[in-house]
Order: structure tokens, then C-alpha cells, then sequence
């Protein structure tokens, strides 16, 4: 038998991941002119999650259809052959892209969260 997975501790964890994320997004994009500055960015949510619990959690399909979502493919320009006028890494545009997954990602995870609130506190009022 695995163990239950807590939902308010695994968004808590995910919203502490995309705080990290969205200051590493900001901190390339006020560097964007600092010559030679590489740009960073944070491990996957999914590899900071395998290594920090026991039992690793994973999305589990419980009816075939489920789950067919296709992700969007963003083309990005390689920064080993981009010519940057301040010889830096940082491509605006893939650091907006990043600060809009960060957004979405932040409104998804207080939706669920605001919905298994809402739906504990209906069944514990009875």
C-alpha cells in the first residue's frame, strides 16, 4: 500500500518551486544587458519532488482519454550560436514564456487548492 498523498503540502511544495523559479526568470531578464551573465533556471518540479519524498508521487490517467492534453512546443534559439550584443545567455523572449508558465502554473495550483479548501470545508459542515 503507498501512502495517501497530502494535496495542500504538495501544492505548498510546488508554490515554494515556482517562487524560486519565477525570481531565477526575473533576475535573467534585469541581467539581459550584463555582459558575459548566464541565464539560470531551476531543476523540473518533478526531479525537486522525486528527490524530496520517499514515495515518489506521479499524474495517473483513470480512464483512457484522460490526460491527451499536447504540449506546446516554444522554439527557442540556441544561446551557443545566438549573437547578443552583451555576449550574455539571456533571450527575452524564452524568459517570458518561462514567466507565463510560472503564472499559469501559480493560478492552476491556488485553483485546486481553493477547491479542495472549499470542498473539506462543506463536508466538515455537514
Amino acid at each position: 500500500m503507498t501512502d495517501p498523498v497530502n494535496l495542500f503540502d504538495l501544492a505548498s511544495r510546488q508554490a515554494q518551486w515556482l517562487a524560486a523559479r519565477q525570481s531565477a526568470v526575473a533576475g535573467n531578464i534585469a541581467n539581459a544587458n550584463t555582459p558575459g551573465f548566464v541565464a539560470k533556471d531551476v531543476k523540473p518540479f518533478a526531479e525537486v519532488l522525486a528527490r524530496s519524498t520517499p514515495t515518489p508521487v506521479s499524474v495517473a490517467a483513470t480512464e483512457g482519454g484522460h490526460w491527451r492534453a499536447e504540449r506546446i512546443a516554444f522554439e527557442s534559439q540556441d544561446p551557443a550560436t545566438a549573437v547578443l550584443p552583451s555576449g550574455n545567455t539571456v533571450a527575452i523572449e524564452d524568459e517570458l514564456v518561462k514567466a507565463g508558465e510560472v503564472r499559469r502554473a501559480f493560478e492552476i495550483n491556488t485553483a485546486v487548492v481553493k477547491a479542495f479548501h472549499r470542498m473539506l470545508m462543506m463536508s466538515a459542515k455537514g
